[in-house]
């Protein structure tokens, strides 16, 4: 859209009231504030869509960059002009905007590589606790989990895909008896229930995800040659059908930004801007320990210039604790079938600023498509009385793409060739290959004199050795390769820290 009566510097228009259409009931969403989060909840068929992208056009025409995922396939259209349909066009001249179609910068990224460049992250940045999420382990599984990952860390292993990880879960396994004494009891049956859900996660595509090159999250926060931002779309339509896998994936995308991203305080708009949609997913069931993590990270990444935008059907599938801190809302049509239907049309009522010409529960109930309630934050940090607002159209198209026109973007990105090939550098799997290797050939060679002793000693630092047979001065030197070994792997643990979700920090 043009400058236009609803077009204000450093502000997103959202809509119109629907008392009072004049230029000064236009909604608007304050830039500088944008990083104050944001809910867009709502029935399907409401419109929570369109207010997505509108959202979304409205940061990247100010220069924020955008990421979201598409579950339906609707939002790859931000990438095409707007088709000028009817409905647009009349609900534009209905708040007193004029309506010009616009195309978007766009990049297209895709889990499984098919409709978009392949986003990849390496089991070491996923961290245990995401990872014990998103297999569904119990808390024995996930004690077990974390001491694979400690004992990784320690010994300077890098996890980066599943058969890395499935090579020091084995070795984890085959020497209990020596991480017992440090990290507790590695009980067979759990290693086997983790490896049971590492098959489970590969068959959902797992393998496809963990490796690399890994996704440099700094790719998201680009702008095109005219300032726009670039809006990242993830392709999540068969990324959907495991939720668990969709969930995890955002959540450490979203742990990603807050370990790499540096502090700035308050700006004039945001870096980024996160959309989540189908938000019930990363709570539903989700471990006391992963809700605090998410708490905190969401009330701390606004200091990094990231605002954090739930998209979901009811404001119920969110926590309190996270709910709370969403300032900017945009509350569309809710139905009231069930008792939970009506207790979730009370709770997004009494969250917003009463407005005394409204009865809120009611309105919520009667909203017609592309019609909502309104609260944004004011000029001070302060929910804005809530309004019945008309939102605004979009300027680019509202709807799939050709596979032409996503293969027309893909081929003028300037990812072309980055992440498409996987590569399989040195890591767990590897080196215990070569450390089981070597393990044999000393066996194999060592019997009496120096030979014999040198294996006796190190045979006793990893576990295998016989002390009964060693001398005072062998049980000595062990003693000291014991300590030296122990030494080395707190110099390398004082290199692997791990963030708030459990990733490794930047």
């Amino acid at each position: 859209m043009s400058e236009t009566p609803g077009a204000v510097p450093g502000k997103i228009l959202v809509g119109a009231s629907v008392a009072d259409r004049k230029p000064h009931a236009y909604r608007y969403l304050l830039l500088a504030l944008g990083n104050r989060h944001g809910l867009i909840a709502g029935a399907t068929g409401g419109g929570k869509t369109v207010s997505l992208q509108l959202l979304a056009e409205g940061f990247s025409n100010a220069g924020t960059c955008v990421f979201l995922a598409d579950v339906k396939g609707d939002l790859a259209g931000l990438s095409q002009p707007g088709e000028g349909k009817s409905a647009f066009v009349a609900r534009a001249k209905e708040i007193g905007v004029a309506y010009e179609p616009d195309r978007f910068p766009v990049a297209f990224w895709d889990v499984f590589g098919e409709q978009g460049h392949p986003v990849r992250a390496s089991i070491s940045e996923m961290g245990p606790l995401l990872l014990s999420r998103l297999l569904d382990l119990n808390d024995v599984q996930e004690g077990v989990l974390n001491v694979v990952f400690r004992v990784a860390d320690e010994q300077g292993m890098l996890l980066l895909d599943l058969k890395d990880l499935r090579a020091m879960l084995a070795h984890v396994a085959e020497n209990a008896a020596v991480y017992k004494q440090k990290y507790g009891n590695v009980a067979p049956a759990s290693v086997g229930a983790i490896q049971r859900q590492l098959l489970v996660l590969e068959t959902q595509g797992g393998d496809q995800f963990f490796g690399e090159p890994a996704l440099d999250i700094m790719d998201f926060l680009r702008v095109d040659r005219d300032g726009r931002g670039v809006i990242n779309i993830l392709a999540a339509d068969k990324l959907m059908r495991a939720p668990r896998l969709y969930a995890t994936f955002l959540l450490w995308m979203l742990s990603e930004l807050f370990e790499t991203l540096p502090e700035v305080g308050d700006l004039d708009k945001p870096k980024l801007v996160f959309f989540f949609d189908e938000a019930h997913l990363l709570f539903t069931d989700a471990p006391k320990a992963l809700l605090s993590a998410i708490e905190q990270v969401v009330r701390l990444i606004r200091s990094k210039g990231v605002g954090v935008y739930f998209i979901t059907q009811n404001p119920l599938d969110v926590p309190d604790t996270v709910l709370g801190q969403l300032g900017n809302r945009i509350q569309h049509v809710l139905r009231a079938f069930t008792p939970r239907d009506q207790k979730a049309v009370r709770a997004a009522a009494e969250t917003f600023r009463d407005n005394r010409a409204i009865e809120e529960a009611e309105a919520i109930m009667q909203l017609g498509v592309g019609e909502a309630l309104v609260s944004m934050l004011d000029a001070k940090g302060a929910p804005e009385v809530v309004e019945r607002a008309l939102i605004a159209p979009p300027s680019a198209r509202v709807g799939p793409i050709s596979p032409q026109e996503r293969k027309a973007v893909l081929a003028a990105s300037v990812f072309g060739g980055k992440y498409d090939t996987m590569v399989d550098r040195e890591s767990a799997f590897e080196m215990l290959q070569a450390r089981a290797v070597k393990g044999g050939e000393a066996e194999s060679g060592a019997g009496g004199g120096l030979l014999g002793a040198l294996g006796r000693i190190l045979g006793g630092v990893f576990g295998k050795g016989d002390k009964k047979r060693m001398s005072p001065a062998e049980l000595a030197a062990r003693a000291a390769i014991q300590s030296a070994a122990r030494s080395a792997g707190t110099q390398i643990a004082r290199q692997i820290l791990r963030g708030v979700l459990g990733g490794m920090s930047k």
